[in-house]
């Protein structure tokens, strides 16, 4: 058995093999305390910040930004660190917009919020498919990471990496739920953060005597689309700040908070938590455009975090920080996907199946095997920017809802159907289009969906609304005192 690069296959299998057992001994841990409904949608609301900080960086740091960012930087250099910013400055939007008011809520699921907020069951059914929609176009780039990882380190086939991913995913939800799945996500953050850190540090310190290159000019940009101008960025930023704020699998952890007040701190450690993150993909690409600029012009730029050190680092010590590079990247794999499954389960087990832990399993089967099928019948290109567009279409659907839902007494069930169908077509449409002709086929305004479709939907869930005045729900004044009122915190979190 051979693999594509310069990673030795046997320990790579053994490196993923651990986190995979890893993975589920600690899922399987988490059974043992996860009994009622409540363990299983919002693990009964008592996540401390520090844990729950872990967790939400466990999920979040995805294939795009354990393999991505990095590579992003190694074909584009700094035009790319928009990414790595844009994804963090969207916890501080969260902080600032939803957190608290979110928590406060007191909902299992953003459907359970819009649903309570507007007094409206279209309301409710139209978020839940919108949030199925994005969870499901989330998890598709986690499996095509998956599949690279495995095609590159081990010469296995693709699907392998794609099947084992949702395997494993499946036997940790359906074992505990959300209490279960916070106890890995945690553990993953920082094993990631571990296999990024170790291998670079390492690299840094062995290279620093020794005669650094000049950087490589930019590569050709991997969409296809010319070199990143204003729009481009401006674009980017928009999907990324917006698209943050509702993306479902990072909400629903704020509901496991105790209360807003938790909420608040948990996001400010995140804060803190992907600050440090974003140094190491960073400077695993510009590394690699001096090192290791060859693997941008062999198509093998999302692979720079996994070949790296196989490249520069000979011998047993190359091995071994390969092994740990590929047990953080599927760890990246696993954590996100299991966070998507956690909440989509969540709205389909209660809009589809019945509210309960039954119903709650067989949706979490459910949610990863649909994405599972569409992984197969697709190929990715640059998984950053297919997950920036995942961010563009949830900033132009669910995130409008949200922050008027929050902050604007005057939203509508009307106006908030018509915003998100209103942004979901055009951001969709726009996807659909760039997938079918191609992305240096197209104008840059349809490759980069972001700088109009948000203001449009934002327009169009304001203008009908107000064109609605007469449906703002009676229960109106009641909800927004309950979500702007902060609650005396919890003697567990004192």
């Amino acid at each position: 058995m051979t693999s594509d690069g310069p990673v030795n296959a046997a320990v790579a299998i053994a490196a993923l093999a651990v986190v995979s057992v890893a993975t589920a001994v600690i899922g399987f841990y988490g059974l043992r305390i996860s009994r009622t409904t409540g363990d299983f949608y919002v693990a009964s609301r008592t996540v401390r910040p520090w844990w729950n900080a872990s967790a939400i960086g466990g999920e979040y740091l995805s294939a795009a930004s354990f393999l991505g960012v990095a590579g992003l930087i190694l074909l584009s250099g700094t035009d790319a660190l928009w990414f790595p910013v844009g994804y963090t400055a969207g916890y501080l939007m969260l902080l600032l917009f939803v957190a608290a008011p979110l928590r406060r809520s007191g909902a299992y699921t953003i459907p359970d919020f819009t649903e309570a907020r507007l007094d409206s069951r279209p309301v409710r059914k139209v978020t839940s498919l919108v949030v199925v929609l994005v969870g499901w176009l989330y998890i598709v780039p986690q499996l095509h990471g998956a599949a690279l990882t495995i095609r590159i380190t081990t010469g296995l086939p693709s699907w392998v990496g794609s099947v084992a991913v949702v395997i494993v995913v499946c036997l940790t939800v359906v074992a505990g739920g959300m209490r279960s799945i916070t106890f890995v996500q945690a553990f993953q953050y920082w094993l990631k953060l571990t296999a990024l850190a170790v291998p670079i540090l390492f690299i840094v310190f062995m290279l620093a005597g020794a005669d650094a290159p000049e950087l490589a000019p930019p590569a050709v940009n991997p969409t296809g689309a010319p070199p990143a101008g204003l729009y481009q960025n401006i674009s980017l930023l928009v999907a990324l700040l917006f698209g943050t704020l509702g993306l479902p699998h990072v909400l629903v952890r704020f509901y496991t908070n105790p209360d807003g007040q938790s909420a608040r701190r948990t996001t400010l450690i995140v804060l803190g938590l992907l600050s440090v993150f974003y140094l190491f993909p960073t400077a695993y690409g510009m590394v690699g455009r001096m090192f290791a600029p060859d693997l941008a012009r062999s198509g093998q730029a999302d692979a720079l975090v996994l070949l790296l050190p196989g490249e520069l680092v000979d011998g047993t010590a190359g091995d071994l920080l390969s092994a740990l590079v590929v047990a953080g990247a599927f760890a990246a794999f696993l954590s996100t996907t299991s966070g998507l499954v956690v909440s989509l389960a969540g709205v389909i087990s209660q809009d589809v199946l019945g509210a309960g832990v039954g119903g709650f399993r067989l949706a979490a089967v459910m949610s990863a095997v649909v994405p599972l099928a569409f992984a197969f019948m697709t190929d990715s290109f640059a998984l950053a920017g297919s997950v920036g567009l995942v961010f563009a279409f949830t900033a132009s659907t669910v995130c409008p809802v949200l922050l008027l839902g929050i902050w604007w007494r005057g939203l509508t069930d009307a106006g908030a159907i018509a915003g998100m169908v209103t942004g979901g077509l055009l951001c969709g449409g726009a996807m659909v289009i760039g997938a079918v002709a191609g992305a240096a086929s197209i104008p840059v305004w349809l490759a980069q969906p972001a700088a109009w479709s948000v203001p449009a939907a934002f327009t169009v869930m304001v203008v009908v609304s107000r064109a609605t005045a007469g449906r703002v729900p009676r229960t109106m004044a009641r909800v927004m005192t309950r979500l702007h009122t902060p609650e005396r915190p919890l003697a567990t979190e004192r």
